[in-house]
């Protein structure tokens, strides 16, 4: 004779909550696009559009193409520290959630593509900052529209 087995109600995940970590996950997601669309001198790979849009989207293909053009890369990887949802509603036409989160830049290095040799960089750069993202909800999923570095360290 088994036991019989008894069922734990579940209670339901809280919407607000689902929509706040799947932002972060997309935030997250889109950063690894960003590293592999600055490390390839082409200007084209990753799949940026698939996390981004709007002026997110925007500023990396420009930043990422002006770099490139002028003889350089970015390799290495970039850390997102702390993704914290400071606002979320989720109840708009369009979801909208703002994160805040430290991003580490310490192990990303501009290199010329001739040389292999590192890139000057003004010393006064910060390599660890705030930045605030809005991510949004679209028919495609998650988006970041906007990533706005704070000028703060973090």
């Amino acid at each position: 004779m088994t036991p019989s087995k008894t069922k734990i109600p579940v209670a339901p995940a809280d919407p607000v909550e689902t929509a706040k970590k799947e932002a972060i996950a997309t935030y997250l997601s889109h950063w690894k696009e960003v590293e592999k669309r600055y490390a390839d001198k082409t200007s084209k790979a990753g799949d940026l559009k698939k996390y981004a849009a709007a002026v997110a989207q925007i500023q990396v293909e420009k930043d990422a193409e002006n770099l490139h053009q002028r003889g350089m890369v970015t390799i290495g990887t970039i850390t997102v520290g702390n993704p914290t949802a400071v606002s979320a509603d989720v109840d708009r036409k369009v979801p909208k959630i703002v994160l805040s989160s430290c991003l580490d830049i310490t192990q990303w290095q501009t290199i010329h593509t001739k040389t292999g040799k590192p890139a000057a960089m003004p010393s006064n750069r910060l390599l660890r900052y705030v930045i605030k993202a809005t991510v949004e909800k679209w028919d495609k999923g998650w988006v970041v529209i906007e990533d706005k570095p704070q000028g703060r360290k973090c």
